[in-house]
């Protein structure tokens, strides 16, 4: 009873401030959902309540699914973590600051020690996933390899537009689309029928809302969003219709809350029906040594899948050890908490407040309280 109030008068709060217009929470324990809420609106303008079925656009949600997929392949052996990514893309060959050609291998592109960012303001036609574009991998990713890497692979962190060029790996390997390689690997085996790369019933899709500045209006497309840090993101939500655009592996998926409890179960539960236990601890541990982090993500590693909390006291968190966790710009997170047999979803129709507002740290904690 305790986690139904906490976690009602924070998602109401936040609704009632304007922090956020709309909003699915769902918290499983042990695979039992023990909490599930459809809250604020879905469409405002039309006075639409919000839906527990809602489509949401994902971004970096996406990032898990495709990192699942290659893993996936890996097994398979029709990927190796230390294969050179130029090997699969003979187009991708980017060079480092001094020149020099670079290294690149899989693992680098899994925990974002690959040199590759999301600045490439040198080059306005490279789209990093969320705004229009009608090139496809092969041009998008030749325009990125013309420009330096940030540090030589596996000697930093960063995060960016790794997992864009993995799925650019996967539909060459697979030998079709990144979404037939994604569905064939995970979300057709785990039944996650409403999350690919198209909408599968475009009235359920959940219209997104900007939080600032003015504040939460209905996002337009091409779209600049500043955040809190003054940093500015465009987004494009017409980028899901446009068949040119290449299928962003870092954020052009859509998806159900429910479809993603299913997959984040199965990691939970040791990998499911698409991925072996062993598979799964190493993809959930921390892949970047000591490698450091931003201030911001004191006491958190990466591995595979999402970040890694190494050091709860330092992240001032809630959660066990080995907590994996991430989220997604369009307004969502998620964190799978072994020790304890949790996992949380929350899916928002607000960026970037639902990402990385305070209301993601909220609904956490709320999830932790005891009465």
């Amino acid at each position: 009873m305790a986690l139904q109030a906490h976690l009602d008068a924070t998602v109401e709060r936040a609704i009632t401030d304007r922090r956020i217009v709309g909003s699915v929470t769902l918290v499983a324990r042990d695979g039992k959902v023990v909490y599930r809420r459809a809250a604020g609106h879905f469409d405002r303008e039309a006075g639409v309540p919000m839906r527990e079925d809602a489509i949401f656009r994902l971004a970096s949600v996406t990032k898990p699914i495709v990192a699942a997929t290659a893993l996936a392949m890996i097994e398979r052996g029709l990927l190796g973590l230390d294969d050179d990514v130029s090997g699969h893309l003979p187009y991708f060959r980017p060079r480092l600051t001094d020149g020099r050609e670079a290294r690149i291998a899989i693992r680098h592109l899994l925990s974002h020690t690959s040199g590759l960012s999301y600045d490439y303001a040198a080059d306005p036609l490279i789209d990093t996933g969320l705004g229009k574009t009608d090139m496809d991998f092969e041009e998008t990713f030749a325009r990125v390899a013309r420009l330096p890497l940030s540090f030589e692979p596996g000697t930093a962190w960063q995060y960016g537009i790794s997992i864009d060029v993995l799925g650019a790996v996967i539909a060459r390997i697979h030998g079709s689309s990144l979404a037939d390689a994604v569905r064939h690997h995970v979300t057709g085996p785990l039944e996650m029928a409403d999350t690919g790369f198209a909408v599968t019933d475009r009235a359920r899709l959940a219209p997104p809302y900007a939080d600032g500045p003015p504040g939460l209006r209905r996002m337009g497309d091409s779209d600049p969003v500043i955040n809190s840090d003054g940093d500015e993101t465009v987004f494009s939500p017409s980028r899901i219709f446009n068949p040119r655009a290449f299928q962003s592996g870092g954020a052009g998926m859509v998806g159900s809350p429910d479809d993603l409890l299913r997959f984040l179960e199965a990691l939970r539960s040791g990998g499911g029906a698409i991925l072996r236990p062993e598979t799964v601890a190493i993809a959930t541990s921390n892949q970047i040594g000591d490698l450091p982090r931003e201030e911001k993500d004191a006491g958190q590693r990466f591995g595979f899948l999402g970040a890694v909390l190494d050091d709860p006291a330092a992240a001032s968190s809630p959660q066990a050890r080995g907590t994996f966790n991430w989220g997604g710009i369009y307004g969502h997170s998620w964190f799978v908490d072994p020790q304890n047999g949790l996992i949380m979803v929350s899916m928002t129709n607000t960026p970037v407040e639902g990402c990385l507002g305070l209301y993601p740290k909220q609904v956490r904690n709320a999830v932790y309280e005891r009465a």
